[in-house]
C-alpha cells in the first residue's frame, strides 16, 4: 500500500499589520481530525493517508518564529512517503522570513527526499515563488473568488498526486510571474475579466495536454519580491507546459487595466452618502470597511467608518465588528439593558485610527468559549457589534445568532474587501469604502520596500503603450 502524508500551513499574512499571529490564533488539527476535512480521501482505499499537522488561522500579521519551527517539526515526522500533499495557502509569512512558504516547501524535500512525490493546493490569493515550484511535483489553486471550490481544489490536487503515484510518474510544472498588483476586490471571479480568464483554464488545460493549470491573482498586502500574479501549467511534457504557462500569463497582461472593483469603490463620506440614498426606501444595503478588511488581514479594530456613520446621523444600521475584549468586559459587567460609556477601537492599529467614545446601550450579550465572547451596543440606532477576537462576519447566520438581521435592516457595514456568497444573496446593493487600514485596497499608497521593479501599475512604464512590453516570458 502507498504512504501518502498530509498536512500543511495555511494562513494569509499582512506584512503592513501591527499584529504578529501568535500560538493562540492558530486552529491545529491533527490525527483522525486531520483526514475529516478531506473527504475526497475516501475515493483511494488502495492509499494510506498520514496526518501530520494542518493549521490555519483568521487572516493577520506575520506568524511568530517559534511557533512556525514548532509546526516544521510536525510536518517533518514520520515517513517514508510515497507521496506528500500540503494545504497551503500562499500568503503566509513569518517573522524574519522573506518567502516562508519557500522554507516550509524546502525543509519537508530535505526531509522526505528526492524521490517523493509532492504536491499541494493553494488560495488563488497566495504569491508563488520559483523557490516553492521547485520543492513540488504539482500544483493547483482555487478558481473562484469569494472562494466556493475549496474542497473541489483539494480533492484536485490529491487526485492528481494519487494518479501520479500510481503511475509512477512525474509531473512538471512550468511558472510565469506575471509583474501585477492586483486587490482581491478587483479579480472577483463573477466579474469581468477575471471571470473569463478563469473560465479559460479547462480549455488551456485540454489544448495543450495538460493535467492541470492555475491563476493566481496574489497577496498585494505583504512586501516581499515574489508578491504579484502568476500563471502555472503543470503536466508530463515540459514544452507544452512551458508554453501554456506563457499564453495564460500573456492573456492576462492583455487585459491588465481592465480591472476594476466589483462594486463602486469610494472614499469612506461619499460611500456613506450612497449607502443612505440606496437604503432610503428600506431595502438592505451593505457598506465593505475595506482598509479593515479582517479576511485580508486587517487588524478589525479600525473605528473610522463607524465615526463617520454617527457623524452622518445614520441609525437603523449593522456595524460588523470591532474587535475590544476590554469593552466586551464591560458590557458583560454591565449586563443587557444596561446604559454606559465605552471608549473602543484604535487600540491595536494606531496607525489608522483612534480610540472613539461612545454613549452606548448594551442590547444582546452573546457568551462562548474564551475569548470568543460578543456584545452588541446599540448607538444612536446602530447596532454596534464588539467582540473579543478578530471576526469576520461573512454569513447571515453570524448575525442571527446576536438576534440582528441584516436582511431587515437598511444598511450593514462589514469589514470585509467583498461580500461573500451568503452576504450577496442579501444584498441589493453593495459599496465600497476606501477606509483607512492595513488592508488598502489601493496599492498605489501602500509602502513598498522589498516589492520588485517595475510593477504595474506602480510604475509608468508598464501601463498600456509605455514603453514596457511584458509577453509572458
Amino acid at each position: 500500500m502507498k504512504r501518502v502524508a498530509i498536512g500543511g500551513i495555511a494562513i494569509e499574512c499582512c506584512t503592513f499589520s501591527p499584529l504578529l499571529t501568535r500560538l493562540e490564533d492558530l486552529s491545529i488539527w491533527r490525527g483522525a481530525a486531520l483526514l475529516a476535512l478531506y473527504p475526497a480521501l475516501r475515493a483511494y482505499p488502495d492509499i494510506e493517508f498520514t496526518p501530520l499537522v494542518r493549521v490555519r488561522a483568521t487572516p493577520g500579521g506575520p506568524l511568530v518564529r517559534e511557533v512556525y519551527e514548532t509546526l516544521i517539526a510536525g510536518l517533518k515526522a514520520g515517513g517514508p512517503w510515497d507521496g506528500v500533499y500540503l494545504d497551503l495557502h500562499g500568503a503566509l509569512a513569518v517573522a524574519g522570513m522573506t518567502d516562508a512558504e519557500a522554507d516550509l516547501t524546502t525543509a519537508i524535500r530535505a526531509a522526505v527526499g528526492p524521490a517523493t512525490l509532492m504536491g499541494a493546493s493553494f488560495d488563488l490569493h497566495g504569491n508563488l515563488s520559483a523557490g516553492v515550484v521547485a520543492n513540488l511535483d504539482l500544483l493547483t489553486a482555487y478558481r473562484t473568488a469569494p472562494h466556493v471550490d475549496v474542497d473541489a481544489t483539494r480533492a484536485r490536487a490529491i487526485n492528481l498526486l494519487v494518479k501520479s503515484i500510481r503511475q509512477g510518474t512525474r509531473p512538471v510544472i512550468a511558472f510565469v510571474p506575471i509583474p501585477m498588483l492586483l486587490p482581491g476586490e478587483m479579480a472577483m471571479t463573477g466579474s469581468q475579466p477575471a471571470g473569463r480568464l478563469y473560465a479559460s483554464l479547462p480549455a488551456v488545460i485540454a489544448r495543450y495536454g495538460l493535467l492541470d493549470a492555475s491563476y493566481f491573482v496574489g497577496y498585494v498586502w505583504a512586501d516581499e519580491a515574489r508578491v504579484g500574479a502568476a500563471s502555472v501549467a503543470v503536466g508530463y511534457d515540459r514544452a507544452a507546459a512551458e508554453a501554456a504557462a506563457h499564453v495564460l500569463a500573456a492573456a492576462w497582461w492583455q487585459v491588465r487595466e481592465q480591472f476594476a472593483f466589483g462594486m463602486p469603490a469610494l472614499p469612506v463620506d461619499e460611500a456613506i452618502k450612497q449607502a443612505i440614498h440606496a437604503a432610503a426606501d428600506g431595502a438592505p444595503v451593505f457598506l465593505s470597511d475595506a482598509g479593515d478588511n479582517i479576511t485580508g488581514g486587517g487588524v478589525g479594530d479600525v473605528p473610522h467608518l463607524l465615526e463617520r456613520l454617527i457623524a452622518f446621523g445614520v441609525s437603523r444600521a449593522i456595524y460588523a465588528a470591532l474587535v475590544d475584549a476590554d469593552a466586551v468586559a464591560a458590557c458583560f459587567k454591565a449586563g443587557r439593558g444596561a446604559r454606559l460609556t465605552l471608549t473602543v477601537g484604535g487600540r491595536l492599529d494606531t496607525a489608522h485610527g483612534v480610540p472613539l467614545r461612545l454613549d452606548a446601550q448594551v442590547r444582546f450579550l452573546k457568551d462562548g468559549e474564551l475569548r470568543h465572547r460578543e456584545a452588541v451596543i446599540d448607538v444612536n440606532g446602530i447596532a454596534v457589534i464588539l467582540t473579543e477576537r478578530r471576526t469576520a462576519f461573512t454569513e447571515e447566520g453570524q448575525f442571527t445568532a446576536l438576534e440582528l438581521s441584516p436582511a431587515d435592516t437598511p444598511m450593514t457595514v462589514v469589514k470585509l474587501g467583498y461580500l461573500f456568497p451568503d452576504l450577496q444573496r442579501i444584498a441589493r446593493t453593495s459599496l465600497l469604502a476606501l477606509s483607512p487600514g492595513a488592508i488598502n485596497p489601493e496599492v498605489r499608497a501602500l509602502p513598498y520596500q522589498a516589492l520588485r521593479r517595475p510593477m504595474f501599475p506602480l510604475d509608468e512604464e508598464m501601463a498600456q503603450g509605455g514603453g514596457h512590453r511584458f509577453t509572458g516570458s
